[in-house]
Order: C-alpha cells, then structure tokens, then sequence
C-alpha cells in the first residue's frame, strides 16, 4: 500500500482590505482656534505662528469660563503677560549680571507657567535656559562652562521672547476676535 500523499497546506483566502484609518493631525496638540461657547459665531484658523499654543490645554482653561463669558480664563491669560513681562525683566537683569542661578530659576519658572496656558514654543526654551543655568545642555548631553552657558542663554533670550510676543499676539487677537479686549483686565 503506497502511503498517502502529504497534506497540501492551502493559503487563507486574501483578507479584505483593512480600511485605512483617518488622516491623523500631525501634531493634534497644536492650537489652531480653540472651541468657542455654543452660543458664539466660529472664528478662522488663526496665522501659522499660533502653533506656539497647545490645543489641549488652553481648551481646559476656556471650559472653566461660565455662561458664554471670558472672564475667567482672560485674567489668567492677562496674568500670564504681566509675570511674562516681569519675568524677561528679571531675565535682563540676571543675563547682565552672569547670575547663571537665577537665570536657571527664571526659566523653570516661567516655562511652568507657559506649559499651564499651553505656550509651548515659550515653555521649550525657557527649559533650556534652566539647564543652561545649571552649566548643562541637555540636547547635546554636555556640561557646559559659564561662558559657553551664558553665550546660549542670551541667543535664547531672543528667541523665546520673539516667540512669546507671538504667542501673546495671537492670544490677544483670538480675545479680541470674541469682542473681548484686555483694556479692562488687570493683571
């Protein structure tokens, strides 16, 4: 008796083609115009540069506005440019100085408070400037000589204010675009 011939392994029928998921946001975190209360008209994307704001976080701060108002979160952010303000100042100061501490202490500060209203471009540099305070890149993973530190420090001390006015610019403009101004926002 001849032996039977081996088994034939069939191939699975083809699968039907999975259906592609959505286009994802290449970056969903970015802000381009954050949710208005129902009641309002919606407003345009704003120009590219609002990329400074993280959706998300700005978007948590407007829900805690009450009945269709502003109130709340336009005094956060009006708060925010006064100790933004205050802060570079003091930045000046130290920079001036060569207090590479306080220029460490400066930038973890306001990178806090720009990471809370989402500016993210802001809290990005202000991070480096803490760890160029404390004679360290963190990019390069490399310690640093003061005169290398405050070298850094004061390049970037250009750069995150051009991005803060941007960012201030653009916050301004979404108020104001809901007939809301700062004129009469204390900080």
């Amino acid at each position: 008796m001849a032996d039977p011939p081996p088994p034939t392994r069939k191939s699975p029928p083809p699968a039907a083609a999975a259906p592609k998921p959505p286009a994802k946001d290449p970056n969903p975190d970015t802000l381009r115009s954050p949710p208005a209360p129902a009641d309002s008209e919606s407003v345009p994307d704003p120009p590219a540069k609002a990329e400074a704001c993280q959706r998300r976080y700005l978007h948590q701060i407007l829900e805690l506005d009450e009945d269709g108002t502003y109130d709340f979160s336009k005094e956060m952010v009006a708060a925010y440019f006064s100790q933004a303000t205050t802060t570079f100042g003091d930045m000046d100061k130290a920079m001036a100085d060569k207090k590479l501490p306080e220029l460490s202490a400066l930038g973890h500060f306001l990178k806090g408070s720009s990471a809370a209203l989402g500016i993210s471009k802001v809290q990005a540099a202000c991070e480096k400037m803490q760890h160029y305070g404390e004679l360290r890149d963190e990019a390069a993973d490399k310690d640093l000589k003061a005169d290398e530190a405050l070298s850094k420090i004061s390049a970037l001390l250009v750069e995150v204010k051009a991005e803060y006015a941007d960012a201030e610019r653009w916050l301004k403009k979404w108020y104001e675009d809901k007939n809301e101004s700062f004129d009469d926002v204390e900080p």
